[in-house]
């Protein structure tokens, strides 16, 4: 623990200065976690436009769960994520959002809470170093400690303040009554009321699209309860524009059958020879998605008629499909709808 404690301590703290930016497993590699604007991460060795860091905090001990993988002690259990906090409490200040499979190394722990790591890759650019911040408040508090007062206002000098406080990017309200969108062109999810207290998580490439977050409640009888290990309420849109977060992951779709079709090559992300069932949706999306079918269905998929409704419970194989972009998921059940 002690060796641990010095390896940090040695790193150079480094701070996320955009919103929302990866963490990546390798350079170039596989995305991993979103970290918000402001978070401090321990810095490493740099490799052209990347640098290392570690990501360390505290997830609930319930959401995780041992892992064979190598090097590894603990990975991520709660679907479709877990938060990874800076203090063991529900209410700390958010490091990252961490998806199932997500593994970590375990520090300690404190009651039910575990205290985690991990290294990681981010992107140069996205970084700032906090060691001038530290420097010049660990001056101010010298200039203190050593008897000296901090001088006050000359007489008739100008004490009006420099200019307005600062704007917390993080935080916004819509200006009116606005359309919440489950992704960037996807469907509605619902109007948010003008000064609805939101968080900003990220926003789009073109700067057209802002990621949002609220908290609110509903009617407990209004809820339908998802079956464990599956995902209610994700869209086609937010597997297109997230694609390798939901990979692996269950959803359950409405969807409106088009036609029972065989894959080939010019569907490279479907195995070629396998049936799949050409359908839209998840409803009330317009855009479509490949259901691989496996072959103790195909019958029952053969005998829908064209446009009929089905409710189809899959895995994620892909979530945006190359040349085409439609999600490709394999069919655990399927019911058909009246």
């Amino acid at each position: 623990m002690l060796g641990l404690a010095q390896r940090l301590s040695a790193q150079a703290d480094v701070r996320v200065q955009t919103e929302g930016e990866w963490f990546f497993q390798e350079p170039d590699g596989k995305r991993l976690a979103q970290v918000p604007r402001g978070v401090v991460v321990g810095g490493g060795a740099a490799r052209g436009d990347w640098q290392q860091v570690t990501l360390e905090g505290w997830i609930f001990g319930g959401s995780v769960g041992p892992t064979v993988r190598p090097g590894f002690d603990l990975a991520v259990t709660r679907a479709p994520d877990e938060n990874l906090r800076a203090v063991p409490l529900g209410t700390g200040a958010l490091v990252a959002r961490l998806n199932r499979g997500f593994a970590l190394n375990k520090i300690g722990d404190s009651g039910r809470w575990v205290h985690v790591r991990r290294e990681g890759w981010m992107k140069r650019d996205a970084l700032e170093p906090v060691a001038a911040a530290a420097s010049s408040a660990s001056a101010s508090r010298s200039d203190t400690a050593q008897g000296g007062s901090i001088p006050g206002p000359r007489p008739g000098a100008d004490t009006t303040p420099a200019g307005p406080p600062p704007v917390d990017p993080s935080r916004a309200q819509p200006a009116r009554r606005t359309t919440l969108y489950r992704a960037p062109d996807g469907p509605a999810a619902g109007a948010l009321a003008p000064e609805t207290p939101l968080r900003v998580l990220g926003r789009s490439g073109g700067g057209e699209w802002t990621r949002v977050q609220f908290e609110g409640w509903v009617k407990t009888a209004d809820l339908a309860t998802a079956p464990p290990g599956v995902l209610v309420g994700v869209s086609a849109a937010e597997l297109r524009a997230d694609p390798q977060r939901y990979v692996g992951q269950v959803v359950r779709w409405t969807l409106q059958v088009i036609a029972l079709e065989t894959a080939d090559d010019l569907r490279p992300d479907l195995p070629d020879g396998t049936p799949y069932l050409l359908a839209r949706g998840p409803l009330p999306e317009r855009g479509f998605v490949y259901v691989i079918v496996p072959e103790a269905k195909k019958a029952a998929v053969a005998a829908l008629a064209p446009l009929a409704t089905v409710l189809v419970t899959a895995r994620v194989r892909v979530g945006r499909a190359r040349f085409i972009g439609n999600p490709v998921v394999e069919m655990l059940s399927l019911e058909a709808q009246p």
